[in-house]
Formats: C-alpha cells, structure tokens, sequence
C-alpha cells in the first residue's frame, strides 16, 4: 500500500511540474513599488549600527546549478506534510520586558558604580535578553524629573551616580550607548518616562536645578513626594517638552509610560489641588477635571511625538482594572482597584479613540485570584482593546511568590498557561515582563520556559499599518556559494522604497526540498535575521551537505514592514 502511495505522489508531481513554467534559480522581484496610498512623508530615520560588520568583498565565483530534480525523496514528502499540518507559532510578537531604574531595581545595580561597571552590566542584560528570544526593551530614562541622558534640561539621575545632578565620570550618554546596544541585537528601544514624580522621596537626592525650585507653583506635596500638578496647563506642556526632546535628540523607537498619572491613594493623604481646580476646572465634577487633564496629557504627548519623528510609537502601562462592574456594566467581572476612578485614567478611552499606539495593562494576577483572575481581565481587554495593539503585562516578579489570597503563583505551570492563553486570544499581540531582575532570577524556570519553548522561534515586532504601511523593497541580486561547511548567501541592498524607506534588517528563511511551498508566515523556517542595512551576507553553517534546499530573503524596514521575496535553490 505505501509504495502505491508514493508511486501516486510521484506521477502527480510530475504532471503538475510539466504543466508550470520553468522558474529561474534567482527570483528578484522588481523594483518599482505597488501603487498604494502613501503615508505622512518622513525624514530618513538614522541607520542602526548593524549586528555584523559589511564583509569584504570577495570574488564570488559563478554559481553553477544542477539540473532542477522534480522528485521529492520519501523524507522531503513528510518534511512538507508536516509542515503544512503543524501549527506554526506567532511570526509576530511583542517581547519586552521591563528595565527600571528607579531606586536600582534593574540597573545599575546600584548607585555610582564605575561607567566600565554600568556598560557591562547592560550589555549582559541584553545579550541575555536576545538569547531568550526577546525582540524590544522598555528601559526608564527619566524616573522623577532627572535624566539618564546627557541632551537634557532636568539633572541626571541619582541612581546612576549617586548623587543627583552629577554627570558620570568619564562622560558618556547613557541614553545613546542603550540604544546602540539595543538595535545591535534587533531590539527596538522604548524610553519609559514617569510622569508624576518630581521627588522619589524625602530621603532622595535633589539637586538645585531641580524642577521643584525653578517651578513650585507646578508641585502638589502627596505621601512624602512632590508631584506635578496635570491641572495646569504650563505642567503638562512641559512634560510634552521633555518627551520630545528624547523623540528628536535620540534614535527611539518608542515612547512609553507606566501608571503613574494621579497617585495611588494613600490613608490621611489629601491631594491639595482645589485652587487648581477652581481655576480650571470649567464646570466639571473634580473627577472628570483630573480625568480630563491626563486625557489632554495624552493627546499633548502623541502630538509631540508625531510632530518630530511620525513613526515613533507611543505607549501606556495603565493599571490593568479600568472600571469594575458592579461600579459600571461596561467593566470587567473583578474586584480591585480601578484606573478609572482611583488614578484618573480612562484608558479604554485611549484605545478607543486611538490615542497611543499600544497599551500593556498590568495584569499582575494568577489565574486562581478570585477577586481579579488572569483569564477574566485578559478577556475583558481582548473586547475592549480599540485602534491600538494590546500586549499584556506580565507580573514575573511574582511567579514562585503565591500567597493564601492567590496560591497560583506558587505552580510551575501558572506562567506557561497565561501565555498559552495569550496566544489563543486574537487581540493580544504580545507580553511584556516585569522586570528584567525577575527574568534573571529565573523562578520556577521562567525565562528557559521562554528561550526554550514560547519564544524558542525568532518573532518580527507586529506592523502599526497606520503609522507606515509602506513595505521596503525586496533584496537585490541574491547569490550563493556551497561548500560541504556552510551555504554563503549574497546579496544587495535593495533601493528605497516610495516613502523613502530602506532595510532595516533582511530574514532568512530555509525551506528542504526543491517542490515545498514557501511559507513565510512560520517562523520556523526563519534560519537567521541579520541586522543592520549593510548587514548583506549570511553563512548557514547548519545546512545538511547532502539535503537540497530553498532559500528565501525578505527585507524589513523599521516598522517591521517585510518586503517580498527572493529566492534560489541550492543542490
């Protein structure tokens, strides 16, 4: 029976053979782009530096062909049964985590190490965080009203040199040497501010050109810290000062803040904004003036944003609870504190009408918490998440923590279900990890249940089509050499497409056989991502010498846009 099966697979292999047109070894598309309708025009965005150097050029011998073998061999028919009948997992994924600064949760590891110190630890950091299949970091930069950066207008931080306002010794721009490291990898960068903060606490260094002495009146006093008052206008325009100056100075590729708008209540606490309010509050109920103030926040924000550099993207960290239902039919079937009331944060507001790019609600919770189950608020967000890519914000710091209240973090297997269960919701492109310390502790095993299995296969960050719908022209004249080693493929940087756009990085794929159909949607088949515009050769140095292959390059611009493919046969 099982050789008539394969006598039958034969025959119609060549009965549909003969009836295709032979195809050239190279395929190279042409170079003119499809008619489409063009985004907002944009300035060229800085090339990041590439992840290997541009090799030297060689003389490339004359590749010469066998003759195209129409037969597939018993293992390359199974090879493309099971490829066509296995689910491929996701091609594009968000994978982030969390880098805070802050009070050196993450890094530096502590206040005033040595620069050679600070630059080690990251770059650790970030090797790590490649090999566990990552492919973004959202790293804080401005934690309350100071800088890790150097083209700034508040002071630099505390916690890089132990004393605010105090530059590190010897000079570099920290901002700068993250995002070189970081786009060296294939990591986006996202710049994560805070907002509210302008002193961390009465203990906290504070230097004289510190906002709270050139700008009192700005400051309410609230659990020991002085915080920006988002009633006034001049406030709020200046924090849309700051976030731009980082869009126009430094090579970002997103904008991102955390929950911090109003505070957190605290016990005998009173925020004293009443004067603020009576000045601008129009009419308004005091909540839906300080609502309405981070909503005009928000928009001041994308605006300044969009202003400088239109394909930066702008993000929002909310609490994950916006309204519980027994305080409005519309909320989720939970019982915890609510972004909406307790900070004033709309935030299905801003997914709605499309205000940020993306959103990562906290949803720091097991499965098993009965007042806020993971399951429940995932699909309350899974409904609600609007015009703008949700990723969820996963509380690593907890796995291996469980309490009598939410026993679910105890289990090994609480973490690996919540992004199993990611991953069947449709709506959910992504997660996003707190914090980078949690993910090198490693509980229960968390990050090689990552590098081993979830994020096992490399992912493309998902597109934003209405930030650039625009994909980059494919890679131009693509040759191979082979030698019983490695296979070494070559090719050209492709021309700019029509909205100026070049590669950003080129993907590899590998496909057995010679019949196979090429499918580009499963990351399986991607055998390496070389990073960098001029990063245009590729050595495959796990290719079977006696296994004939299709290899396919596709180019990506930086929005993640994938270009169409080129293709050549190999054996």
């Amino acid at each position: 029976m099982r050789s008539i099966i394969y006598c039958f697979l034969f025959l119609a292999a060549v009965v549909v053979y003969s009836c295709r047109e032979a195809k050239p070894v190279v395929t190279k598309r042409p170079t003119t782009a499809p008619a489409r309708p063009v985004v907002a025009a944009k300035p060229v965005p800085p090339k990041p530096v590439a992840i290997k150097p541009a090799p030297t050029k060689l003389a490339v011998p004359k590749v010469v062909l066998p003759a195209i073998d129409t037969v597939e061999t018993e293992e390359e028919i199974a090879n493309r049964i099971f490829r066509l009948n296995s689910p491929a997992p996701p091609k594009r994924e968000f994978r982030a985590v969390w880098i805070a600064t802050v009070d050196n949760i993450d890094w530096p590891s502590k206040k005033g190490l040595p620069v050679a110190d600070q630059q080690r630890e990251l770059v650790n950091m970030f090797d790590q965080h490649q090999q566990m299949g990552l492919n973004a970091v959202v790293v804080q930069v401005r934690s309350a009203a100071d800088a890790f950066y150097a083209k700034s207008s508040e002071p630099w931080s505390e916690w890089l040199t132990g004393q605010q306002g105090l530059a590190p010794q010897p000079f570099y721009d920290p901002l700068e040497f993250m995002i070189e490291q970081a786009h060296q990898r294939g990591l986006e960068f996202h710049a994560w501010f805070n907002l509210d903060r302008a002193t961390f606490s009465k203990a906290s260094s504070v230097a004289p050109t510190n906002i709270i002495y050139r700008k009192p009146e700005w400051m309410l006093t609230y659990g020991g810290r002085k915080l920006f008052n988002l009633g006034v206008p001049a406030v709020r325009s200046y924090i849309a000062g700051i976030v731009a100056n980082v869009v126009r100075e430094y090579d970002v590729d997103g904008i991102h803040f955390d929950d911090y708008f109003y505070p957190y209540s605290e016990p005998g606490q009173v925020l004293r904004d009443d004067s603020t309010y009576r000045a601008y509050g129009n009419g308004m109920t005091k909540g839906d003036w300080r609502r309405d103030n981070v909503n005009k926040l928000v928009v001041e924000l994308r605006d300044s944003i969009r202003a400088n550099k239109p394909w930066v993207k702008f993000g929002i960290s909310p609490f994950g609870i916006w309204k519980n239902q027994a305080n409005d039919p519309e909320g989720s079937a939970t019982n915890g504190g609510q972004s909406y009331y307790d900070i004033y944060a709309d935030t299905r507001k801003w997914v709605r009408e499309g205000l940020i790019d993306y959103i990562v609600p906290q949803v720091y919770f097991s499965s098993e918490f009965g007042r806020v189950p993971y399951k429940t608020l995932v699909d309350w967000w899974t409904r609600n998440s609007g015009n703008c890519h949700l990723y969820v914000g996963h509380g690593a710091y907890r796995v291996g923590r469980g309490s009598e209240r939410d026993p679910g973090w105890w289990r090994p297997t609480e973490f690996p279900n919540q992004m199993r269960y990611n991953r069947q919701q449709r709506a959910v492109l992504g997660s996003v990890f707190f914090s980078a310390k949690n993910l090198q502790l490693n509980p229960l095993s968390i990050r090689d249940s990552l590098q081993t299995n979830f994020y096992r296969h490399p992912a493309l960050v998902p597109a934003m089509p209405w930030l650039d719908s625009i994909p980059p022209l494919p890679p131009r004249d693509l040759k191979v050499v082979t030698s019983p080693e490695a296979v070494e493929l070559f090719w050209n940087q492709p021309a700019e497409a029509i909205d100026g756009d070049g590669a950003n990085s080129y993907l590899v794929y590998r496909f057995e056989g010679r019949r196979l159909p090429v499918r580009l949607d499963d990351p399986r088949c991607i055998v390496g991502q070389c990073v960098g515009e001029s990063s245009t050769h590729f050595i495959d140095k796990t290719a079977d010498p006696r296994k004939r292959y299709v290899y396919v390059i596709t180019s990506v611009d930086r929005l993640h846009n994938e270009s169409r493919e080129v293709a050549i046969r190999v054996r």
